[in-house]
């Protein structure tokens, strides 16, 4: 792999910033099954969570007793708070002075999805001299139905096997989750031109329950952009330009073409590197995003 290349994903963001906990997480195990499964270990998926409220509601209990055994005053979500690597290990280290322990009490774990976990993941293996990428897309592995549900997963570079080694901590993806084959994830970017032609069915792509359509779509394809240039935003954070349905569906046949071209490149990463760079340093229309707090009208121009 090109040295830029590798060093570049070396490098931290301030969602993968390891320095607060460095000495740390270089001490987790290398094993990447083991360590993926201390990490899930720490953490409760809030769909897991809301399956087990409901389960308790309808049934007077849950099988798997998260609902009973979780505190009814905490956070649902730690999503909207714990936005970076080292504020999830902190509230870990705040419950449990132990830290990322293999037999953490169900009151003391914290409620995250897929990216928030993958941050984690990704720092600690920055932190141990590993090139690691967090990567936004869908994924098929959790129904036999066809759908496609929302997800991020992480890259990391193997300098012994020269290859990018595709990782889901989580074990639905399949026996191989630590190495999955490149085509067990549906890609952004494949997703994103394959339906734009009409040779997939844009239906099947699910973000979060139930919200479909070419501009969630987008949304996605950004994310896995600003991940890919090392910027690891959140999914509450959308490009200022097409932050809302109206926005996004009065763009032009030229502005879609844009995000056909940007997809484009990101169908191989690795080839188109300094032009994805290059989009992403330059160009105000991909960089500039709009968050919870942060609305048009923060930004003084866009041109």
């Amino acid at each position: 792999m090109n040295e830029e290349i590798f060093k570049f994903y070396l490098k931290t963001s301030m969602y993968t910033n390891y320095e607060p906990y460095k000495d740390y997480y270089k001490s987790l195990p290398d094993d990447m099954e083991e360590l993926t499964d201390l990490i899930l270990s720490q953490t409760i998926h809030r769909k897991e969570l809301r399956r087990s409220r409901k389960e308790q509601l309808e049934h007077g209990k849950s099988h798997d007793h998260i609902s009973e055994e979780y505190p009814w005053w905490e956070y649902i979500s730690h999503d909207d708070i714990l936005l970076t690597a080292p504020a999830i290990t902190a509230e870990l280290f705040r419950k449990d002075i132990r830290g990322f322990a293999k037999n953490r009490e169900i009151k003391n774990k914290v409620v995250i999805t897929c990216r928030y976990v993958a941050i984690l993941l990704a720092s600690i293996f920055k932190t141990k001299g590993i090139s690691c990428r967090v990567r936004s897309g869908f994924a098929s592995y959790f129904t036999n139905d066809g759908r496609c549900f929302d997800h991020w997963i992480i890259e990391y570079y193997s300098k012994k096997e020269n290859r990018w080694i595709i990782c889901d901590p989580n074990k639905n993806s399949g026996k191989d989750h630590i190495d999955m084959p490149h085509k067990s994830f549906c890609w952004i970017a494949e997703v994103w031109l394959n339906t734009r032609s009409g040779k997939d069915d844009i239906n099947k792509y699910i973000h979060g329950s139930s919200f479909q359509g070419l501009n969630m779509l987008a949304y996605t394809l950004f994310f896995d952009f600003h991940a890919l240039m090392g910027d690891e935003i959140s999914y509450l954070f959308k490009p200022s330009y097409i932050d809302n349905n109206n926005k996004f569906f009065n763009l032009t046949e030229e502005e879609l073409k844009e995000l056909d071209d940007l997809a484009t490149l990101m169908l191989d990463p690795n080839k188109n590197f300094d032009e994805l760079r290059n989009l992403f340093n330059n160009n105000k229309k991909l960089r500039i995003v709009n968050t919870p707090l942060i609305s048009d009208k923060e930004h003084l121009e866009l041109d």
